[in-house]
């Protein structure tokens, strides 16, 4: 029952916010809301009863598809970022003014839904029908409450989420002529005998859907558009949580799928991934906007995680899912931090920053702290993912390790450039009107501090919640 309680209070809830008159009201509400959701994952995270875990009810039955959720490492740990993400995002954002706020409320929950259900679903057709729920609120909230370029921005998104969406419907109607008579549950599927022909199909059609989403280098162009003329709000949901259902897809409905495939194309993916990975970083070495830098800054991330994927080393994929939820935290930390930036001074240019240790000295800690866990820094919850990923990633090859290593020098410098740009240096005209962090701020990125520490000291529950999915996964590939 824990499952379905995660999708019902956020569609719920979603539904009822659209009717509320009052923006204030609909804040609120909304932050209840995501209380009473985080609550549940929380539950669902240290409960031991799998039957609380689960639900099932018929769906599209003769179609072979039911109404399937579970909970196994991995969903648990995604389903504990989505909830703690909406969480974050409402209350740092909480002083922040949206028109039409009901509407936008609502939007925001019903993507939380979506994502949940993604997370969850263990039927093949529930999980698509869950991720297109997750995308279609996010298609208007960056068209209604994005920049200057929202609308021709979220038609690319729009057109390369809709080619993903259409490959992967593709591939389980294919999965369907292959299997008559069958259901479209993960153990059905995974009990699946096809050829390697089938299943260099069936890969291509899935990963390219899943690469889009994470994204993959050269299926990445939508993502810094998207991230710059997004609400910071929905910025802080697409990269902290959102991308995840790429990595998801790959490690749950690719791997054990199509093995052979796997193994056939995985230097393919890796090459793809680790190029990525250089060319993001490069790139944002030279970006001035700081929603633009935070964004390359994640496509090179993403890269390493579905390079480890790739990788088939159970502790690489034990670092990817480790990652999941440190990155998603690491993140929504930097975004929260350039939205107080952006509404206090209504600028993201490092060029017109600087001197904000003066000003803002709380604003200019954090900061420091928030980059330093980007960077991987020993101690930081993001450290042992990424060590554990680079693991992986050496023993499949050593060559793409030593290139795919450059881009922790790469991240380095252009984290630290931005710390010396905004923080360090001389006030100018418009930074010595910089007022410090408002007390929700302080408050959201103090807790995101602790989980910084708190994991990089000991990242051991991280690593019991997920190791039945890296049993479950190195069993079948």
């Amino acid at each position: 029952m824990l499952a379905l309680l995660l999708i019902l209070i956020p569609v719920a809830t979603g539904l009822a916010t659209f009717f509320l008159k009052q923006g204030n009201a609909a804040k609120l509400f909304s932050l209840l809301s995501s209380l009473a959701t985080l609550g549940i994952s929380i539950g669902a995270a240290i409960c031991t009863d799998k039957s609380a875990k689960s639900f099932q009810a018929p769906f599209l039955t003769n179609l072979g598809s039911s109404f399937s959720l579970s909970l196994d490492g991995m969903g648990t740990i995604l389903v504990l970022l989505t909830g703690i993400s909406l969480v974050l995002v409402f209350i740092s954002t909480y002083k922040n003014t949206y028109k039409d706020p009901s509407r936008y409320y609502a939007l925001m929950l019903l993507s939380q839904a979506g994502l949940m259900g993604v997370f969850l679903a263990t039927d093949g057709l529930l999980f698509y029908f869950f991720w297109e729920l997750a995308l279609i609120p996010v298609y208007f909230l960056c068209s209604g409450w994005g920049g200057e370029r929202r609308i021709a921005v979220t038609f690319k998104f729009f057109i390369y989420t809709f080619i993903g969406s259409l490959l992967m419907l593709v591939g389980l109607i294919y999965l369907y002529v292959l299997n008559p008579g069958q259901s479209f549950s993960l153990t059905s599927l995974y009990a699946m005998k096809l050829s390697p022909d089938q299943q260099s199909v069936l890969f291509w059609l899935f990963f390219v859907a899943f690469a889009i989403k994470m994204p993959i280098w050269p299926l990445h162009t939508w993502q810094p558009d998207t991230y710059e003329q997004s609400p910071t709000s929905v910025t802080m949901i697409l990269s902290g949580v959102m991308v995840k259902m790429g990595l998801l897809g790959v490690i749950r409905w690719v791997l054990p799928i199509f093995p052979y495939a796997v193994h056939e194309y995985g230097h393919v993916v890796i090459g793809l991934s680790v190029v990525g990975m250089i060319y993001a970083s490069l790139v944002a070495m030279k970006q001035d906007d700081l929603k633009r830098m935070i964004a390359y800054s994640s496509i090179a991330h993403i890269g390493l995680m579905c390079a480890a994927v790739f990788s088939v080393s159970e502790l690489g994929l034990q670092g990817v899912l480790v990652q999941l939820f440190n990155h998603g935290v690491n993140i929504i930390g930097l975004w929260i931090v350039v939205d107080a930036i952006e509404q206090k001074l209504g600028t993201r240019k490092m060029s017109e920053l600087g001197g904000l240790a003066i000003t803002a000295p709380s604003l200019a800690i954090l900061l420091v702290i928030m980059s330093l866990a980007n960077v991987a820094l020993p101690l930081t919850n993001a450290f042992i993912g990424e060590f554990l990923m680079f693991n992986g990633l050496y023993q499949f090859s050593a060559w793409y390790m030593a290139v795919a290593g450059l881009s922790i020098i790469l991240g380095a410098v252009y984290t630290l450039r931005m710390v010396q740009k905004v923080i360090y240096g001389d006030t100018n005209s418009l930074t010595k009107t910089m007022t410090d962090l408002s007390l929700n701020q302080k408050l959201i990125l103090a807790g995101i501090t602790v989980l910084i520490i708190l994991y990089g000291v000991n990242p051991q529950p991280l690593f019991k919640m997920t190791m039945d999915t890296v049993h479950t996964v190195a069993q079948h590939i």
